[in-house]
């Protein structure tokens, strides 16, 4: 999530002070991505350090005012037409978790996955029933609209999530059939005949081959 243009996204209305740029950010966003004062202050003394934004006084309490610069018009506009970039992911645990699970000793990783699995269809669940209570009343204010397309966003990527753990339990039930059923080499100095699976694809597979097919 860029906090950096979030907050630019906000000043374009209209100069803002931090708490105030903290409450409308976890309003537009529903609160998904909870932000400290202290973390918008810190993004508002970079941008203000590249020119971005500016001080802009005080409003009548005294609270510091910030306001966006043209620079970081073009900054916003740059970041609303350009795609967020998919070439370079970030990490993702799950995905990380079942990498080191697959093999590890005294990991049962279809335990894992059961476990995963119950956790995102109750968080696909608490997601719809958020999505519901939005639409119960037609979202007018913009607000209510940004929420709306960040939870049906979480909605889409926990039935995504679902429907990926479904395929790795079924990837590792076929891969276990397949080391069930793997002709033993011979013993002594030499290998037997190869046969079944493996023959004419030149012996012996990588676990790695393996995982390609």
């Amino acid at each position: 999530m860029s906090i950096r243009h979030g907050l630019l996204a906000l000043l374009e209305r209209g100069p803002r002070y931090g708490s105030q740029l903290r409450t409308e950010f976890e309003s537009r966003t529903g609160s998904t991505w909870p932000l400290n004062v202290g973390q918008v202050y810190t993004t508002l003394n970079r941008l203000e350090r590249d020119g971005l934004v500016a001080q802009d006084g005080e409003d009548d309490a005294g609270h510091a005012l910030y306001s966006i610069t043209d620079d970081g018009r073009d900054e916003l506009r740059s970041w609303f037409e350009t795609p967020v970039d998919r070439n370079s992911p970030p990490r993702d645990e799950l995905a990380i978790k079942l990498a080191m699970a697959v093999g590890a000793p005294g990991v049962d990783i279809r335990a894992v996955i059961q476990s995963q699995r119950s956790h995102t269809l109750k968080a696909m669940q608490d997601y719809t029933r958020l999505k519901a209570q939005a639409l119960a009343d037609v979202p007018t204010d913009r607000d209510e609209v940004a929420w709306l397309l960040v939870v049906e966003q979480l909605i889409f990527q926990a039935e995504a999530e679902a429907r990926w753990l479904d395929h790795c339990e079924s990837r590792l039930v076929r891969l276990g059939a397949a080391a069930a059923t793997e002709p033993a080499y011979g013993s002594g100095t030499g290998s037997g005949p190869v046969t079944g699976p493996a023959a004419g694809r030149g012996g012996s597979r990588t676990g790695r081959s393996r995982l390609r097919r």
